[in-house]
């Protein structure tokens, strides 16, 4: 993934959406909202993954109001890792965040977020959906899907599969998605040798619109997923070089692949 932040543009917010017309009018109203008081540029990118609703008239729409929204719209429904992927290629700024466009994310809590990773002892945020407000069923395969991922990839975080995070753009350029890695993002910027923090955020009731993500997606994929997560940790390249110059006198280079 390549970012370009040479627009001065700070912060880029990246929301794929399918089905989503009923949402999509709150959910920028209220990013424009929580981030209006930054001082700072900004952008919203919404990925409309082949919407069959209302959603391309809304977003067309919304154009005309906020003159800091993008739209991408993807040719066919791709999934939502293509949605978010051809989101992060396209953002400009410094900081990316990441969030669902069902208005169960909170964009409040970005401005947070970002303060945290300002602070240079991170680079990616990552949110945990503390007390989450879904069907018993759907919390249940999530734990379940959470409790396998870390498992098997030796990791301690509560909620890979959250939207909401933030993150430096450079952390995109140095992993590769494929299809359902979304959900493993804090894990695979750690093996390339991020820092990663974990933050409960707040979670919100959908209102509007129908979960497009079910048991099978969160429990069984999960497993497979997650193998494939574990087999890019094992054959990671893990490596530091130095450039030698004439004044060298001594050679000093290594090379590690634990």
């Amino acid at each position: 993934m390549h970012n370009n932040a040479t627009h001065g543009i700070l912060l880029s917010v990246v929301a794929p959406a399918h089905n989503e017309a009923d949402n999509l009018p709150d959910l920028v109203a209220a990013t424009a909202k929580a981030l209006g008081h930054l001082d700072c540029a900004w952008e919203i990118i919404i990925v409309d993954d082949g919407s069959t609703d209302q959603t391309p008239l809304v977003l067309a729409g919304l154009l005309s109001q906020y003159p800091m929204l993008r739209v991408l719209r993807l040719r066919q429904r791709s999934g939502q890792t293509a949605a978010l992927d051809a989101g992060l290629r396209a953002a400009r700024g410094t900081f990316i965040a990441t969030m669902d466009a069902d208005m169960q994310n909170d964009p409040a809590e970005i401005p947070r977020m970002l303060e945290l990773l300002k602070t240079g002892d991170w680079d990616m945020v990552n949110g945990w959906r503390k007390e989450r407000h879904d069907p018993w069923i759907r919390l249940v395969s999530t734990r379940i899907a959470n409790a396998v991922r870390n498992w098997l990839t030796n990791e301690k975080i509560h909620d890979s599969a959250c939207g909401l995070k933030v993150f430096r753009a450079e952390c995109t350029r140095r992993i590769f998605l494929f299809n359902g890695m979304h959900r493993f993002m804090p894990t695979l910027f750690r093996i390339a040798g991020f820092k990663v923090i974990e933050v409960p955020v707040r979670h919100h009731p959908r209102h509007a619109g129908k979960a497009k993500y079910g048991v099978w997606n969160r429990v069984f994929r999960a497993f497979y997923d997650t193998l494939a997560v574990r087999w890019i940790s094992s054959r990671w390249l893990r490596y530091e070089a130095i450039e030698l110059t004439r004044s060298n006198t001594e050679v000093k280079a290594r090379c590690s692949k634990d």
